[in-house]
């Protein structure tokens, strides 16, 4: 007796092992399947078994549509103002209990500060990476039950945003018959009245951001947030010396070495800029002192007057002083600096 309570124990725990290893299913039975119950009536007369009777009931399980759409990162998309092909990603899942298609279509509120431009929609290639791989698509095309795709919306940011705008993108996936690949099936609609012998549909999906429960589609939104360098210049000038008073209270007379600092700011909570060039044409009143120079990268002290701590760099032509600065990151400023002569 005791070793068949060991058996027993074992045989159970399998149960248990094998039935926690099935896959959840997020909508259940595929629809189109038939589902079969037979009963069995066993009787006896006079004590003696006889045929059983038996009966059977098929019904065909319907359609139950539910999908959704979800943001990825649950955090905007830190953009530049002129940049192209800005991405925000998003995931859709079917939870129908059928394979169908999804049209997409991608919004734009107009309660934010701005849109992005040439909007389009691409087909993760399965890296979950923006890049060449990937399909531009309008559809999601024999997407199974329970399965889930990576899309990306893409767009370029205009010009002239500042810090802090915010760009919303919507995209809603909206059901449509599958069955035909590489072609849109109809979109799903609620059968209407009774049920019937064959495959009915039911929209189960819930509320998105800009769609109601039970209409076949889900909707949820991602934005683009500016962070935008917000830089000022000021040029001032200082005298040296000049060829009366040398160096000792020295005046803007003809002769005298005046000394020219850009001064480049980056405002607080901006975003670095790179690829900063100056570029400064020179009066026909002053001559470039070419055994000064040019220096760049300086900085300036607590009054904003500039140090002379750059190093040398830029050029000179054809009248231009010009050069380029490092990244200059929020709060930071960066000079050039160089002499002239008054004519």
């Amino acid at each position: 007796m005791k070793r068949s309570k060991q058996l027993l124990g074992a045989v159970s725990s399998f149960a248990l092992i094998a039935f926690s290893a099935s896959p959840a299913l997020a909508a259940g039975t595929t629809a189109g399947d038939l589902i079969t119950n037979t009963v069995t009536v066993d009787f006896q007369v006079g004590g003696v078994d006889q045929t059983a009777v038996t009966a059977s009931d098929t019904f065909t399980v319907d359609r139950k549509v539910n999908v959704t759409v979800a943001e990825v990162g649950s955090a905007t998309t830190s953009v530049s103002p002129g940049q192209t092909q800005a991405v925000t990603t998003f995931t859709v899942t079917n939870l129908s209990n059928d394979t169908i298609d999804l049209a997409l279509t991608v919004a734009q509120p107009t309660s934010d500060d701005f849109d992005v431009t040439s909007v389009q929609i691409y087909l993760d290639d399965g890296d979950g990476v923006f890049d060449s791989g990937d399909t531009l698509v309008t559809y999601l095309d024999e997407i199974a039950e329970d399965q889930t795709v990576t899309v990306f919306v893409v767009g370029d940011v205009p010009l002239g945003q500042a810090t802090g705008d915010v760009s919303e993108v919507i995209l809603t996936a909206d059901a449509h018959a599958g069955g035909t690949a590489s072609s849109l099936g109809t979109e799903l609609t609620a059968t209407a009245g009774a049920n019937t012998s064959g495959v009915d549909t039911v929209l189960a999906d819930g509320a998105g951001d800009t769609d109601a429960a039970n209409d076949g589609a889900f909707s949820d939104t991602d934005s683009y947030t500016v962070s935008a360098a917000a830089l000022s210049a000021v040029k001032t000038s200082t005298i040296i010396s000049d060829p009366v008073n040398g160096t000792t209270n020295p005046k803007a007379i003809p002769g005298a070495t005046i000394e020219y600092c850009i001064a480049v700011s980056n405002a607080s909570g901006s975003a670095t800029a790179t690829g900063v060039a100056v570029s400064d044409t020179l009066p026909a009143d002053v001559t470039y002192d070419a055994t000064f120079g040019i220096f760049v990268d300086g900085t300036v002290d607590g009054g904003g007057v500039c140090q002379a701590d750059g190093s040398s760099g830029g050029s000179f032509s054809a009248g231009e002083v010009s050069g380029s600065l490092s990244d200059i990151a929020a709060g930071v400023t960066r000079t050039l600096y160089f002499r002239a002569t008054i004519n």
